[in-house]
């Protein structure tokens, strides 16, 4: 990342939740007009201020105005998901011959830590710092057995902030007995802006991978790498989200209401490289995602309902934000031949994501 420019830095607080918890937050901004708000409560991105061609800045994420909406109605909005991002079929694992069994709280499956995962608990601000660039630093710690997974797992997310438009997102984790980790943020973006009437299906994407992991009727992976090459999951060039979305030939989207499917990034999993680009052609915002794990989910927001009210006070449908969430594999702990999530005491989980933000000139 580059790190011109010093970034302001403050502490805050979010409210109060029911059980009278107080909420803090960390706030970054610099000096290009760009700033992120982070939560206590579930590491949670709340606000994402950045700037349109002609530098009108919006909040470009989905979310609730206050703590207790995020805890009545989970959405995941901009949350932090774990221990395990994604699904395990049947909430199943084997390690060390021992089969532990977790919750089952997304139909038949497990689904991003069960009804009570990172994204809902209090984290810890440990430290927040301005800059070049300004850095916060929250933590927290998973005691053994929590949601049915062994072994105590500490673990921080560092969000940081520069003057170039750059937000990166640090996971890291160490355990004290074997298990499995798969932590990622679930921002849901729209770049026109949370607070507009349109929904995303305009905006110009591109995925750089070559396949994808094609799933069952309960959104497990088949154990198949598609070429994503003459289907509707081609996104190696820059195509409009909705422009095939509602392909009903295709399998894969009547399964997924849409898209909700991992990609396999093309290149060298563990280093930063790029994995989506994604235009807004009617502002210009541009973002970027540059990723170290060697997949990310792309989901469409297809089970947005109508049923949950934004931080601007509209109703939240279907295809109104997408989400990009840098991972494993889903189901990685059943499947030896996908990217393993086993984590052993002495090794460091390290997941690292990069979101890049920029402007696209005016179409002539």
């Amino acid at each position: 990342m580059s790190t011109a420019g010093a970034v302001e830095a403050r502490r805050g607080e979010f409210g109060t939740l029911a059980d009278g918890r107080k909420v803090e937050s960390a706030e970054l901004t610099n000096s290009q007009g760009m700033s992120v708000r982070i939560l206590a409560l579930g590491g949670v991105i709340q606000q994402l201020m950045v700037p349109d061609r002609d530098g009108k800045v919006a909040d470009v994420v989905l979310g609730h105005a206050t703590a207790q909406e995020y805890l009545d109605k989970p959405q995941y909005f901009g949350a932090t998901v774990g221990r395990y991002a994604n699904r395990i079929a049947a909430g199943k694992f084997t390690l060390d011959g021992k089969q532990y069994q977790l919750e089952t709280n997304d139909g038949p499956n497990h689904l991003h830590g069960g009804t009570r995962g990172f994204d809902k608990v209090l984290w810890t601000i440990d430290s927040v710092s301005a800059g070049s660039p300004a850095k916060a630093v929250l933590s927290y710690v998973s005691a053994d057995g929590e949601g049915g997974y062994p072994g105590k797992l500490a673990v921080t997310a560092t969000y940081t902030l520069n003057d170039k438009n750059e937000l990166a997102i640090e996971y890291r984790a160490s355990t004290d007995q074997p298990t499995i980790a798969n932590i990622t943020n679930h921002s849901y973006f729209n770049l026109a802006g949370e607070a507009t009437p349109s929904d995303v299906f305009g905006h110009r994407l591109t995925l750089f991978a070559s396949q994808y992991t094609p799933v069952d009727e309960t959104l497990i992976p088949t154990g198949e790498r598609r070429p994503v090459a003459g289907t509707a999951f081609d996104f190696r060039q820059p195509q409009t989200i909705g422009a095939r979305i509602r392909q009903g030939s295709d399998e894969q989207l009547r399964i997924g209401r849409g898209y909700d499917h991992n990609y396999i990034v093309d290149g060298e999993p563990g280093q930063l490289r790029p994995a989506a680009r994604v235009e807004d052609p009617q502002s210009g915002r541009v973002l970027e995602l540059l990723a170290s794990a060697p997949g990310v989910q792309f989901y469409s927001g297809n089970f947005l309902d109508g049923t949950s009210v934004g931080k601007s006070r509209r109703v939240y449908r279907q295809g109104d934000g997408f989400c990009l969430e840098p991972q494993v594999f889903p189901d990685s702990p059943n499947r030896n031949d996908f990217p393993n999530a086993r984590l052993n005491p002495g090794q460091t989980y390290v997941n690292t994501m990069v979101l890049r933000f920029s402007v696209a000139p005016r179409a002539s």
